[in-house]
C-alpha cells in the first residue's frame, strides 16, 4: 500500500514515522482491556459490560478484515471506516475486489438482553474460535481473537513495538 492510499485509509488519522496527530482523535471511543469469554454452542458470546457502555448503540458491525482476529466496530466507527473504503474504492478502481471481499464478510450485529452477540458459523470458522474468546479493546474497535492466536501475535508484536513506544508514551 502506498502512502497516499495509506492516508486515504487512515483518513483523519495520520502518521508520519510514528508520530501521531491527533486533529480529530478527541472523541475517540476507547476500548481498553482484555476478557475472555466462552462461546455457547448457538455461538454467542458475552461483550463486557464495559464494552456495551463505551459504544454509543447497541448496533455493531463484525468482520474479518486481517487473518486471525475478528474485528467489531460501533456503527459509528464503521461509518467512517466504511466512508474510507468509498472513497479508496473510488480512487483506486483494481481495490473492487479487495473492497467487496471486505464488505462481504461483515454482518451487523447487536447484543441481545444478557449482552451476548451472535458470531455467525462462517466468522468462527474464519477466525478458529471455539470454546474460549478473547475479547480486546483495540481503542475506536473491539477484536475477537482465539487465545493462542492472539498470544503469539502479541510476542510477534512486541519486538516492533519496542522501536516506537517511546514516542508514544514519551
Amino acid at each position: 500500500m502506498t502512502s497516499l492510499e495509506v492516508g486515504a485509509y487512515l483518513g483523519p488519522y495520520r502518521t508520519t514515522s510514528y508520530h501521531f496527530d491527533p486533529q480529530s482523535a478527541t472523541d475517540v471511543t476507547s476500548f481498553l482491556g482484555r476478557y475472555e469469554f466462552q462461546m455457547d454452542e448457538k455461538g454467542r458470546v458475552s461483550l463486557p459490560s464495559a464494552f456495551r457502555r463505551e459504544a454509543d448503540g447497541d448496533r455493531f458491525v463484525l468482520l474479518q478484515w486481517r487473518a486471525p482476529a475478528l474485528t467489531l466496530f460501533p456503527v459509528e466507527a464503521w461509518a467512517a471506516a466504511q466512508e474510507r473504503l468509498l472513497t479508496f474504492r473510488r480512487n483506486q478502481p483494481e481495490a473492487f475486489g479487495d473492497v467487496l471481499a471486505i464488505t462481504s464478510r461483515a454482518v451487523e450485529v447487536s447484543p441481545d438482553k444478557q449482552g451476548r452477540i451472535l458470531i455467525p458459523a462462517w466468522l468462527q470458522e474464519a477466525a478458529g474460535l471455539d470454546g474460549t474468546v478473547l475479547l480486546v479493546g483495540n481503542i475506536d474497535r473491539v477484536e475477537l481473537w482465539h487465545p493462542d492466536e492472539f498470544e503469539n501475535a502479541a510476542r510477534a508484536g512486541s519486538v516492533e513495538f519496542e522501536k516506537f513506544s517511546n514516542q508514544i508514551f514519551g
